[in-house]
């Protein structure tokens, strides 16, 4: 009789142990999927600074216009890893 309920308690035991394991990896998976689409968007953000530079740095009529296009683009690209830094340190702390 003893034999049975310690092995009903381990099956139990067993069964919440991975249940805990999958909500684990499922929320890690999505923790990372996430993460990733934050890392894409921030390359597309960088790459739509540097088109933004250069045209600006080809329309432009002088050199002080051309340099004012140049810290716009680098201003755009620090901004656009900062956002991605800020989402997955809120990523991190939300799981």
């Amino acid at each position: 009789m003893e034999e049975a309920r310690s092995c009903a308690s381990q099956t139990t035991t067993t069964a919440v142990g991975t249940r805990r394991r999958h909500e684990t990896m499922s929320s890690r998976a999505k923790k990372d999927c996430l993460s990733f689409f934050v890392s894409l968007k921030e390359g597309f953000q960088y790459v739509k600074a540097s088109i933004v530079g250069q045209a600006k740095k080809l329309t432009a009529r002088n050199e002080r216009e051309a340099t004012e296009a140049d810290l716009k683009a680098a201003k755009m690209q620090v901004e656009a890893a900062d956002a991605a830094e800020d989402a997955k340190s809120r990523l991190q702390k939300s799981a």
